[in-house]
């Protein structure tokens, strides 16, 4: 059988004394993408950066490639720096260059290590680069300490949650419109948060986030389970559980499965679902295991360049074949904008579609900031499974960094 798998490359040359040149690539069987980004190596800042799409999905693609300069006077390293990358990059361009900014962007952090070692070693010949790393290390620890207790999401007690939803589709149909309010942060008793929609490296390997790491910042930020959704992965339930008792943390397991018709996170379903399917195809193989299925991210891309340009109302969402297949629509989705989020929204209150809210993590510090609240404690992945077709749990922004 031909499979295909996503493959990210880069390279580093020195271009002068303060100039490196670093190029990317990544590569799978639907995107095909370039970045050539000059560095200044004296403070790592952006101070070039060009894109290329060699293949695509959508016309918009190409044209997200202009909104690569915002990222010009960029510094990796300094505060924020990922989320910067997401929020610009991300979000006005195109998350894929932005996760490849950030594979560009470690490598050339990396290359300027080696540099200021190699300068180094000339006034210490004996140095060694375990040495030299150790004492790097130690002169920033302190403060990276003093930054993680300034981000820590836990201070902001203010959450914003869609309201709760009705308990049965037919419900939610009739009911005309849904508001969008505050709630405190504190759980009730028996209430879960749990961010549904997360990616890990190498199992996504568009994602540059540990497992590990994800579970353990997951812990800290005070979510009480997340959900592995790599791309057309399946988890081996054995290895699920083993990381569950080794970090005292719920993980449960899901997947991302790309359809023609768009981004499908499918929970309760074990098949190993290789290439694209068309919609139906899945709905039917979901249909067979009892399982749920969730739009992920439904408006991405669409609102970008604004709906009247591209003719986009909800009523014409509506009728897409991708609704048609789902359980669930995904509105909030840390890796679109607002207005996309808000659009999908008004989706899925026309439908009468019960919504959820996820992370779409691929980095650690993404993880949690959207996540859906469960009025009912959940254990393991059968009784998810029946808490999302109950209906009773509602999306939820959960970090504010």
């Amino acid at each position: 059988m031909l499979k295909f798998k996503r493959n990210k490359l880069v390279s580093v040359v020195k271009k002068d004394k303060d100039t490196l040149l670093v190029h990317g690539v990544l590569d799978d069987d639907v995107y095909g993408l370039e970045l050539d980004i000059s560095f200044k190596i004296s403070d790592l800042e952006i101070i070039k950066i060009d894109g290329k799409w060699n293949r695509f999905t959508t016309p918009e693609c190409p044209r997200a490639t202009q909104f690569l300069q915002e990222a010009v006077g960029f510094r990796v390293g300094e505060e924020g720096y990922g989320q910067k990358v997401f929020k610009v990059v991300g979000r006005k361009s195109c998350r894929h260059y932005a996760n490849l900014l950030l594979e560009c962007s470690h490598s050339a952090k990396e290359a300027v290590l080696v540099i200021k070692y190699q300068d180094a070693k000339k006034d210490t010949p004996e140095l060694t680069f375990d040495e030299f790393v150790a004492g790097t290390m130690a002169g920033t620890a302190a403060g990276a300490a003093e930054n993680t207790k300034k981000d820590d999401p836990e201070k902001s007690s203010d959450k914003k949650v869609v309201d709760e939803q009705k308990s049965s589709r037919k419900a939610a149909a009739n009911k005309k419109s849904k508001t969008i309010s505050k709630k405190k942060g504190n759980k009730a008793p028996g209430e879960m948060v749990i961010d549904l929609h997360v990616h890990t490296s190498p199992s996504s390997p568009c994602s540059s986030a540990a497992v590990g790491d994800l579970i353990q910042e997951a812990k800290r930020i005070g979510l009480d389970a997340i959900c592995l959704t790599d791309h057309n992965y399946v988890w081996d339930p054995d290895q699920v559980e083993a990381l569950r008792q080794k970090y005292d943390f719920l993980v449960l397991r899901g997947n991302e499965i790309t359809t023609k018709q768009g981004d499908v996170v499918v929970f309760g379903m074990d098949k190993d679902i290789q290439g694209i399917l068309d919609i139906s195809e899945l709905r039917q193989e979901v249909e067979e295991v009892d399982g749920f299925m969730i739009a992920a991210h439904p408006i991405r891309g669409f609102l970008v360049f604004g709906a009247s340009q591209v003719g986009l109302t909800p009523e014409k969402a509506m009728e897409r074949p991708m609704f048609k297949s789902v359980d669930a629509i995904e509105v909030l989705n840390g890796k679109v904008t607002e207005k996309e989020n808000d659009f999908a929204l008004e989706v899925a209150e026309g439908l009468g579609l019960f919504v959820t809210g996820g992370s779409d993590a691929h980095e650690v510090l993404e993880v949690g900031k959207y996540a859906t609240r469960f009025s009912e404690k959940i254990n393991d992945e059968k009784e998810l499974v029946a808490a999302l077709k109950s209906g009773n749990y509602s999306p939820v922004i959960f970090r504010k960094d």
